[in-house]
């Protein structure tokens, strides 16, 4: 009896709680494989489609902002109650796990960026990917306060990615408490040779600024979605983030 209780108690401290963040245009369905690979191992999942986009497209509205998709993950955990957070963010979701961090960091245990913007106090998306204020309209489809994602060729289907909100590119992260600062942190950097290697993929400034950070770095040969092409390696180093 005793010994089956502290097998029991063993199995569930091993436990770890991940939210996963998905990226611009896209939704929490991109990351299901991940979650039911996560969850077969042990762990608790929660992914979070932000506000206006994956399933929550009929909220899609114009006047929704960074601080709005913060607040969709900051109340996630709130409201789950959950604490000892290993916190994903993909792409665009880096913007989002560093607003939340810096909001409620007593509920994170670690942030993991997954070829993802690293941004500094005041940065925007466009700031922080070093495009020119006058060169939005130029670099990006946008149509009614939303950027269109020119790949999606069939609407009808689903799942699939959906308009994105433009506000959430150009407002300016506020980094108040600063206390997402003393959280462990790494940095999964994909890129792919046929594209040039490394330093010509989009995210390598961020892989740099995660270098600068003394941060740990898993470096990855994938497309920007290695939860699509290369699952089994993605879900090793989540694992080894718990």
């Amino acid at each position: 009896m005793t010994l089956g209780l502290l097998f029991v108690t063993g199995l569930h401290a091993q436990e770890a709680t991940y939210v996963i963040v998905h990226g611009a245009w896209g939704g929490a369905w991109q990351f299901k494989n991940t979650a039911h690979r996560l969850m077969d191992e042990g762990h608790n999942v929660y992914r979070p489609t932000l506000t206006g986009l994956g399933e929550r497209f009929h909220l899609a509205d114009t006047n929704i902002t960074l601080d709005t998709h913060i607040k969709d993950v900051v109340n996630t955990i709130l409201f789950e109650d959950l604490k000892e957070v290993v916190l994903v963010g993909h792409s665009y979701g880096g913007m989002v796990i560093t607003g939340v961090a810096d909001s409620i960091p007593n509920r994170i245990k670690k942030l993991v960026y997954l070829d993802a913007i690293v941004p500094v106090n005041g940065e925007s998306v466009i700031t922080a990917m070093g495009i020119d204020s006058t060169q939005v309209s130029s670099r990006f489809p946008i149509h009614k306060g939303m950027i269109t994602p020119v790949w999606v060729r069939d609407t009808s289907k689903t799942p699939r990615d959906v308009p994105h909100p433009l506000h959430t590119f150009t407002q300016p992260i506020r980094l108040a408490s600063k206390g997402h600062i003393n959280i462990p942190t790494s940095y999964i950097f994909t890129f792919e040779e046929a594209k040039g290697g490394e330093e010509k993929d989009d995210f390598y400034r961020f892989y740099k600024r995660a270098l600068g950070n003394k941060w740990k770095i898993y470096k990855l040969e994938a497309s920007h979605n290695p939860q699509i092409d290369k699952l089994d390696s993605l879900v090793q180093i989540l694992l080894e983030e718990k």
